[in-house]
């Protein structure tokens, strides 16, 4: 088997280092008060659907410093609090078709999906940004962690909580989050700045760690990156430092619920060295890492494997 990264034994307990700035902790701490103190704006609009077993809504709330995110509910027709799952999309993508959550909510979960910032779904983004950045979003705001766009992006997950706590068709009692690639480090950022997340499933998660996926890869979208630190070799340790307060290798001990992972030993564009390391750091005893040995990027969670884990958790089914 063709082999680009460690090998899967040590995998099993390797760790990169934790790259957390003095101020780290204080740093979320500051900016998630920043964030409960904007009010949310939540709103909702009732849409038609071909499917009379659902209600479909439109809905949005208040981005964090500034823009509307705006997704979907995809409810059971009959009104009461359910388990949600929170799904969160990949890079440069959006929310996806109403269709794609009617395995889900046919099941008796609410479903909520959201556009990320300013990519291509709904979401507006009318935060600032200040310098040049290359191409996507991923040098947007890099020499400031107050204003870089995925630290934006990271505390528009926990307003997609606060969100669902407003809705009378949510638990808040049993809200799980999930996505892919993006949306898999977007699930795993939520479960880690907000404790009100009750399971966390994230296939080939992004954002694990920097330094070593740039190590390994040359694929888009850290292209972006690479361009950027080679036309401003100056501003390689602010970026990085940037970079650091978001990487889920220093965020992932702080996660305290059930957590689904999957990874791809072939994949090179989330490195298996660095979902390896930010999931060993997960400190619960719940959790499980689905290996696919010979998947790359679309090395993703085994449909019935989340199902089993979704009804366990949110639904208290054995």
């Amino acid at each position: 088997m063709f082999q680009f990264d460690l090998p899967l034994e040590q995998l099993r307990t390797y760790l990169l280092p934790l790259r957390r700035e003095p101020d780290f902790q204080d740093f979320w701490n500051k900016m998630l008060i920043r964030n409960r103190q904007q009010p949310l704006e939540p709103a909702a609009e009732t849409v038609s659907y071909s499917v009379p077993d659902v209600r479909v809504e439109k809905i949005s709330f208040a981005a964090f410093d500034g823009g509307r995110i705006a997704g979907w509910s995809i409810t059971p027709v009959r009104t009461q609090r359910r388990p949600t799952l929170v799904f969160f999309h990949g890079y440069s993508g959006d929310k996806g078709r109403i269709a794609h959550y009617l395995m889900w909510a046919l099941q008796g979960f609410t479903c909520l999906t959201f556009d990320v910032r300013g990519q291509l779904g709904d979401s507006t983004d009318h935060a600032a940004y200040p310098g040049g950045r290359f191409t996507g979003w991923l040098t947007s705001g890099i020499l400031d962690p107050e204003q870089y766009y995925f630290v934006r992006s990271y505390l528009d997950t926990v307003r997609a909580i606060e969100f669902a706590c407003t809705c009378m068709e949510v638990d808040p009692q049993r809200i799980g989050v999930t996505g892919c690639s993006q949306g898999g480090g977007l699930s795993l950022a939520a479960a880690c700045l907000d404790d009100r997340v009750k399971l966390c499933m994230a296939e080939v998660p992004a954002f694990c760690h920097f330094p070593r996926t740039l190590e390994l890869t040359k694929a888009a979208p850290w292209t972006d990156l690479i361009t950027y630190f080679a036309r401003r070799p100056q501003d390689i340790d602010a970026a990085m430092r940037t970079l650091s307060y978001v990487e889920l290798n220093n965020l992932t001990d702080r996660i305290q619920c059930p957590t689904l992972v999957s990874v791809g030993l072939q994949d090179e564009l989330c490195v298996p060295s660095s979902i390896f390391s930010a999931y060993n750091r997960i400190p619960v005893r719940e959790k499980l890492i689905e290996v696919f040995p010979y998947n790359g990027h679309e090395g993703s969670l085994n449909i019935e494997t989340m199902i089993v884990w979704a009804r366990r958790h949110l639904m208290g089914e054995r």
